[in-house]
């Protein structure tokens, strides 16, 4: 009897004991957080303008986090690679991954295992609107742009297929109720803002950056700017909106981590991720880019675009006949 009661009342003591631990365990995880290397997981190559922006980021990111941050390269797939070796991660923080609209596209179509419920918001590094761009002189102005488009189909060069730069230029014209444009692609956006000048394509689908030697040298114009509100690099020009087309598109880069990173994790690398985003260094990075201040945002911005922008892709994929 009595070696009975000692039992139970060792049962007890174990459970509370585990109880305790377990409630604990989470706040002492991140008070531990980072005790290793953070890896930094992109589809992008050395060099892209996924890479440089992760990379921009991580200058004060390993400063504000007290670890040393590097990039894992998963390129293929249109990101997929990169969002299913991230499913493969442990949920712990130690592993972020930068993701894109190209990535939204891919979720869109079904062809990753990763769902966008898969990961939570941490924060958004770009917000890079997509710019419609000509040989400077071709056209007097975007309404004589888009009259021109009324009457004949021209030709507009993309860097990708079945992604946000076709679906920017098919949506424009849809919406517009302008001809369905002949699509041109390219292997990047400098060959293709080159073969603008050359005569290639009729307009290019680009970023800012992507131009921006040809637009200082006067070969390249932006002509409409696929964005709610006019870009402060480019003032004159008119957004699509203005034109009483409803189309908006932005090449958008930011961070995301496991959905069930413990919640108080997920709040110290959003801290630090925007902190170090808003610091000199990369500020000044988004202004060589054309960019400004409100590229920066933090996690319910972040997710409340990642979720408009990967419905709003899914719909136009359906709608251009890309996914079923």
């Amino acid at each position: 009897m009595k070696d009975t009661r000692k039992l139970r009342a060792l049962t007890l003591i174990v459970g509370a004991s585990t109880l305790a631990l377990t409630s604990f365990a989470p706040q002492a995880h991140a008070q531990d957080y980072p005790s290793k290397t953070i890896e930094v997981v992109t589809h992008a190559g050395n060099g892209g303008g996924t890479d440089v922006t992760t990379r921009m980021m991580m200058l004060r990111g390993r400063r504000e986090l007290g670890a040393d941050m590097v990039v894992v390269n998963k390129g293929g797939g249109g990101g997929a690679v990169a969002m299913d070796y991230y499913l493969t991660q442990p949920a712990d923080g130690h592993s972020i991954l930068t993701f894109t609209i190209g990535h939204a596209a891919t979720l869109a179509k079904n062809e990753t295992k990763m769902k966008l419920e898969d990961v939570r918001p941490i924060a958004r590094g770009t917000d890079d609107p997509q710019i419609l761009m000509v040989k400077c002189g071709a056209y007097a102005d975007a309404a004589e742009f888009v009259a021109k488009q009324k009457e004949e189909a021209i030709i507009y060069g993309t860097t990708h297929l079945g992604n946000i730069d076709d679906v920017s230029a098919f949506m424009f014209t849809k919406k517009g109720d302008m001809k369905t444009p002949k699509i041109l692609p390219f292997d990047g956006g400098g060959e293709l803002a080159t073969q603008l000048v050359a005569g290639a394509v009729d307009v290019a689908v680009l970023n800012l950056a992507e131009a921006g030697s040809q637009i200082d040298s006067g070969d390249v114009c932006p002509i409409v700017v696929l964005a709610d509100q006019r870009m402060p690099a480019l003032p004159d020009v008119s957004t699509a909106k203005e034109m009483g087309i409803p189309v908006s598109f932005s090449t958008v880069r930011g961070f995301v981590v496991h959905k069930d990173t413990p919640d108080d994790v997920a709040a110290k690398i959003e801290e630090a991720l925007v902190k170090s985003m808003n610091h000199g260094v990369y500020q000044g990075f988004l202004v060589s880019v054309g960019l400004d201040s409100s590229s920066v945002a933090g996690s319910e911005e972040w997710g409340n675009q990642l979720q408009t922008m990967v419905t709003d892709m899914s719909a136009a994929l359906k709608e251009l006949g890309f996914i079923e």
